[in-house]
């Protein structure tokens, strides 16, 4: 109640919040926007995903704040730097998820397409892309949570405002009670968050688990 009523170091409560949901939410869509269509066209074409899969193979493994310095050093302790850890971290997850789902459709789906007069543009817009979505929203789920824990990191360093950075401050003075509703706050923004893309998916995928 007091951290709703008076804020932490001169900032709202919902500030705070606020804060770490628009730094995830810029990175997150920007990944999106970008991984999607890659990943498509990388399980589609193998000259394609020759190309990117390398560097994708190279950067997952790395955990993102073993790279985050360098990130800061180039692009400054703003926010720039820290969208730009969080997209690196979601980008990958949904780039395998739609290599992984395009890789998987069936041969007997695209050869009856192509039976019907499909050519190559029909086929990967009404073939390839229905049949790899739900791959593609595991993929954007995975992609939530580790953009989302990251966010919390990234805080930690270099940063004024945002939950994970209010957890780190207090537990410099030993207030348990404002960690506590920080913890408290990422696990319920995190369930909130998971349950919005659960919901969309069963909107657009609605064929998923039906014969």
């Amino acid at each position: 109640m007091d951290l709703l009523q008076n804020g932490y170091k001169g900032y709202a409560l919902w500030e705070h919040l606020f804060a770490s949901l628009r730094r995830l939410f810029i990175a997150y869509l920007i990944a999106v926007v970008t991984a999607i269509p890659l990943g498509l066209f990388s399980g589609y074409s193998e000259k394609i995903r020759a190309v990117f899969e390398p560097v994708i193979a190279f950067i997952r493994p790395l955990p993102p704040l073993g790279y985050y310095t360098i990130i800061i050093l180039w692009m400054g302790i703003g926010d720039s730097s820290k969208i730009v850890l969080l997209y690196l971290g979601a980008f990958a997850p949904i780039y395998l998820s739609c290599v992984a789902g395009v890789t998987r459709v069936k041969q007997d789906y695209l050869n009856r397409a192509r039976t019907l007069g499909a050519d190559k543009s029909q086929i990967f817009c009404y073939v390839i892309f229905p049949a790899a979505l739900p791959d593609i929203f595991v993929g954007l789920r995975n992609a939530m949570s580790i953009a989302y824990a990251t966010s919390v990191a990234a805080e930690m360093v270099a940063a004024t405002t945002g939950i994970g950075w209010m957890v780190l401050d207090a537990s410099k003075y030993l207030r348990s009670d404002v960690i506590f509703v920080g913890i408290i706050i990422m696990g319920i923004t995190g369930i909130l968050l998971d349950k919005v893309l659960l919901y969309l998916e069963k909107r657009i995928v609605f064929w998923k688990g039906k014969n």
